[in-house]
């Protein structure tokens, strides 16, 4: 008899949950409602959300577009975006995660209380993500994104520097990136590097770990644009080898159910609990069978 489990702390963050929530509560009452990104990085809930009426658009039709409605996902938008709703008459629902919003206004406060210095802003995270484009625009675009220490030879050793990290990376990444940037740093300039990585992403590294070894098999449901997803994916992958990631059941390689009696399921932040019931559920009726 094979036992499959779900991790239970596996599923949408708070700020993703909020973003669907609203975009659910709006849809019911709107005709049309716009969506500037895709709400999440998985392709099914996506397409689930486009079912009900929400139609994603990308920035270039954002710009054209006026008098409509638009939600602003999780991941937060640059200054421009709010001054082209202004100009266009868009009435704009803003989903952005509350962790993103004070991250966005630390890095903007930062840049303005500083100008009389020579300084950088530097942000630990993917180059052209949601979040990081949003947290670039509060510097006007100066900001500086690193993704690895191998990046740092692009940033001013003889500049007083201001280290953040988007909300969704590892915190061992981010204290690999601070130490390198410190010993390349100019001894006599400032540095100083500010935790900002949200706590709910973070704190299920641990968590998914345990999990991860408390099972034979891993199922890891995600979809592939997800940054967080490939995070917890690779934490798997380093305690079990036995892990593989899957977008929906229809990808699962049921023979890497022979032999198995314990299976995991879990997810990112931008999983959906209904998509993993499905991956359980498809397991379930192909070994009844």
């Amino acid at each position: 008899m094979i036992k499959v489990e779900i991790d239970e702390f596996s599923g949408f963050c708070f700020g993703v949950t909020t973003a669907i929530k609203k975009a659910e509560e709006e849809l019911k009452n709107s005709a049309t409602l716009y969506c500037l990104g895709d709400i999440v990085h998985n392709s099914k809930e996506c397409e689930r959300l486009k079912k009900l009426g929400l139609v994603t658009i990308d920035h270039q039709e954002y710009r054209n577009l006026r008098n409509a409605k638009v939600l602003l996902r999780a991941h937060g938008e640059p200054p421009e975006t709010y001054a082209i709703a202004r100009e266009n008459n868009l009435e704009l629902i803003d989903a952005t995660c509350p962790v993103v919003l004070k991250l966005q206004q630390r890095i903007k406060n930062k840049w303005e209380s500083s100008t009389d210095e020579k300084r950088q802003i530097v942000i630990y995270g993917q180059a052209g993500h949601a979040e990081v484009l949003g947290l670039v625009g509060q510097t006007h675009g100066n900001a500086i994104v690193v993704e690895s220490p191998a990046q740092i030879e692009k940033l001013d050793k003889d500049c007083n520097t201001y280290l953040y990290s988007q909300t969704t990376k590892s915190l061992e990444g981010y204290k690999q990136i601070a130490e390198a940037i410190r010993s390349y740093a100019s001894p006599d300039k400032k540095f100083e590097f500010f935790d900002t990585v949200c706590r709910q992403v973070a704190n299920r590294m641990s968590g998914i770990s345990e999990f991860a070894r408390a099972h034979e098999l891993i199922i890891f449901v995600c979809g592939r644009k997800s940054s967080n997803g490939k995070i917890l994916f690779n934490e798997c992958k380093r305690v079990n080898e036995n892990s593989h990631q899957v977008e929906s059941a229809k990808e699962i390689d049921f023979s890497l159910l022979d032999g198995v009696t314990s299976v995991g399921i879990c997810g990112a932040t931008s999983t959906p609990k209904w998509l993993m019931e499905d991956c359980k559920q498809a397991i379930l009726n192909h070994t009844k069978e």
